[in-house]
């Protein structure tokens, strides 16, 4: 995906106006591997991450627990670099295609979906590559 300059462009006008943000001003994102089609993780973008993520091509979330913006492996170095962005039809609902350096999830997964329910339980389907310890460093 070729960068473009942050709310002066007009297809990321247009990318606004379709996109249908909560009450809250936040809408669901769920990023995907570009390549392998693994869903990676959920989160929640407002106006601003979403401009930023499209003016820079690096994924910009906001964290609601943080109440900021939260620009994905700034801490971790865990990055992901948007391929693609998607509206759904109702558009309340982005599917970023991205390019995810190593791990997506805090816990040292690959994916935040690494339960199943199998036979009735929940079974824990994937292991973590690296311990979080060791992503985040001693806290």
């Amino acid at each position: 995906m070729s960068s473009t300059a942050a709310g002066g462009d007009a297809n990321t006008a247009e990318l606004l106006v379709a996109v249908a943000f909560g009450a809250d001003g936040l809408i669901p994102a769920i990023a995907q591997q570009h390549d392998s089609g693994e869903v990676l993780m959920m989160a929640w973008m407002n106006r601003e991450a979403l401009l930023e993520t499209i003016a820079t091509g690096a994924v910009c979330y906001w964290s609601r627990s943080r109440q900021r913006l939260w620009r994905k492996g700034e801490r971790s170095g865990q990055v992901q670099r948007l391929v693609e962005l998607r509206l759904d039809c109702d558009g309340d609902t982005l599917l970023l295609l991205v390019d995810q350096a190593g791990v997506a999830c805090h816990t040292g997964r690959r994916s935040c979906f690494f339960r199943a329910l199998r036979d009735g339980a929940l079974a824990t389907i994937a292991e973590p590559q690296i311990s979080p310890e060791d992503l985040y460093g001693k806290e």
